[in-house]
């Protein structure tokens, strides 16, 4: 399988067109959700560039199949109000982009999706509005042959791995 090397400058580039996408669009997180470990750097750039605040989620399906619920980023993300059962406000949704290194197979911005409504009123249909609108998905490299139940909103680039397979290999990677 041929490889494809990127540089930090790379990164850097991938990430400044994320933020001109989202400035364009007109649309600013409350906060910024760097998965580990591949979401991390260009969540920090992100977090740096535009002074908003940034959080981790460890969700690792393929290297060490570990993941960590924060059930509180849902609710952020639906507006949920604590103690009050199921009542939930969307006046009080957080604005959330949940950061990756490259939207591959689909599994773990899935993952996210299921794990978040899981732990949030599950059964309520409004989750339907949340995504895409409170809580959107930005990566450096989105694959288009991807199985994601969703659309990736921001992406500094497209590939596509089912036309022309490539392991990509980023610069905090050893090969």
């Amino acid at each position: 399988m041929k490889k494809v090397y990127y540089t930090n400058k790379d990164i850097e580039k991938l990430t400044q067109k994320i933020a001109y996408q989202m400035s364009k669009d007109k649309w600013r997180p409350d906060y910024i959700v760097g998965l580990t470990r591949g979401g991390l750097i260009p969540a920090v750039y992100l977090s740096h560039w535009l002074d908003i605040p940034m959080w981790t989620l460890k969700v690792s399906l393929r290297d060490h199949a570990d993941t960590e619920m924060n059930a509180w980023m849902s609710e952020d993300a639906f507006g949920y109000v604590q103690g009050n059962g199921t009542k939930t406000d969307p006046a009080l949704r957080k604005n959330i982009l949940i950061v990756d290194d490259i939207n591959d197979t689909g599994a773990t911005l899935d993952w996210i999706i299921n794990d978040w409504q899981d732990s949030c009123l599950p059964d309520n249909t409004a989750w339907s509005a949340v995504w895409g609108q409170n809580v959107r998905f930005a990566v450096l490299i989105d694959n288009q042959s991807s199985k994601f139940s969703r659309k990736v909103n921001y992406a500094g680039t497209e590939i596509n791995k089912a036309e022309e397979p490539v392991w990509i290999v980023y610069p905090w990677e050893l090969d």
